[in-house]
């Protein structure tokens, strides 16, 4: 029963977003139990009460390029797209180029390199946000640096994540720099 209500869903999602659902799949088939259990997480994965859109999908963007190789980047690229986020500033956040970044999204990003890459600043990154956006926005924005990451590590862990791509922005290819160590 659960397989015939999840198939279409995932059909749908996979020609939505031009996203591989293979290992969803795989997941269903092997333990429907733990597919329910990803279904709940993904209901996380689009929390937002408080943070702005732009804040929030650049600090998804930087979980899903703390992890990833493409398809998961370009399924957040694409989401922030269909969410109204400026092209501009999605593109900023690939390129690493903050002066480029609105206020609300580079303090979105900054928050979220921070926490990944356990700097220095973490703690003054979490009080600029609380004083923007209050602790509904320090939550919005953890859930989605946090779960950003979650959905990389699972195809990694099942042994999806065979596939590097180059992040579009619409129909246009952007360089995404990667944080040096």
């Amino acid at each position: 029963m659960l397989r015939l209500l999840a198939e279409p869903a995932l059909a749908a999602f996979s020609k939505r977003y031009d996203y591989d659902v293979s290992y969803m799949r795989a997941m269903l088939a092997a333990s429907p139990k733990a597919f329910l259990r990803l279904y709940d997480i993904t209901k996380a994965a689009t929390h937002r009460e408080a943070a702005p859109k732009a804040a929030y999908y650049a600090a998804k963007l930087v979980g899903a390029l703390f992890e990833d190789c493409g398809p998961c980047t370009q399924l957040v690229i694409n989401m922030a797209q269909e969410a109204g986020v400026d092209a501009a500033q999605i593109e900023a956040v690939l390129r690493r180029d903050v002066s480029a970044m609105s206020p609300e999204t580079a303090l979105g990003f900054d928050f979220a390199e921070a926490i990944a890459h356990r700097l220095p600043d973490e703690d003054d990154q979490r009080k600029a946000v609380r004083a923007r956006w209050g602790e509904k926005g320090l939550i919005d924005l953890t859930f989605a640096l946090q779960v950003g990451r979650l959905f990389p590590m699972l195809k990694a862990g099942l042994g999806y994540a065979k596939e590097c791509r180059q992040a579009h922005v619409g129909a246009r290819p952007v360089a995404v720099v990667r944080r040096s160590a």
